[in-house]
């Protein structure tokens, strides 16, 4: 079944057409949503929320653009949502891009062939150091280059998704890689 008979299924409240969306789409949209807000637990709320929302506005997808670009409009929408609505009460105070939590190190029990203790432990400073910096970009940078750095969209894409000019989403790429490299290069030399 293709995209657009799917979502006519869904809007029709069809719950089989409805539970093949959610499989088709669901890691995709919860990469998103954990790459933009860093973390599991909370991505996985609003990847809820975009699944409910979706079943619920159906009917409102004018086939304008791809199914896969208002699914993930939906899914950086609510993602900046939660991020906001976190941080004004006091939560959520990095994001964790592209990241994930490292388990921690049993240094008693490393096999013979992998990283020394210190090495570990410098490379998990140089990601806290990343993470930090991306945590600082401005919002709108900062989802710009996910998107294009960590879900590999093409600029296009991303002005599809967020529904702003390509000459824009290449700016805010552009801006975020500056700015990056300004705050980081000096740490990482440090090291």
């Amino acid at each position: 079944m293709d995209d657009k008979e799917l979502i006519q299924r869904v809007a029709s409240k069809d719950q089989s057409a409805f539970k093949e969306l959610v499989e088709h789409y669901q890691n995709l949209v919860l990469n998103t949503c954990l790459n933009l807000i860093g973390s599991r637990e909370g991505a996985e709320d609003v990847a809820q929320e975009v699944f409910f929302r979706l079943y619920r506005s159906a009917k409102k997808f004018r086939h304008k653009s791809k199914l896969s670009t208002w699914i993930y409009r939906i899914a950086v929408n609510l993602s900046l949502n939660f991020i906001r609505d976190n941080r004004r009460f006091g939560g959520l105070q990095s994001l964790d891009p592209f990241l994930e939590k490292e388990p921690e190190m049993e240094a008693l029990h490393l096999p013979s062939n992998s990283k020394s203790p210190e090495a570990l432990l410098e490379e998990k400073e140089r990601k806290k150091l990343i993470r930090e910096a991306l945590g600082s970009l401005p919002e709108k940078q900062k989802v710009a280059f996910v998107l294009h750095k960590m879900e590999g969209f093409s600029s296009q894409e991303i002005a599809e998704i967020l529904e702003v000019s390509l000459s824009s989403v290449e700016a805010r790429i552009h801006r975020a890689k500056i700015s990056l490299q300004k705050k980081l290069i000096p740490l990482l030399k440090k090291m």
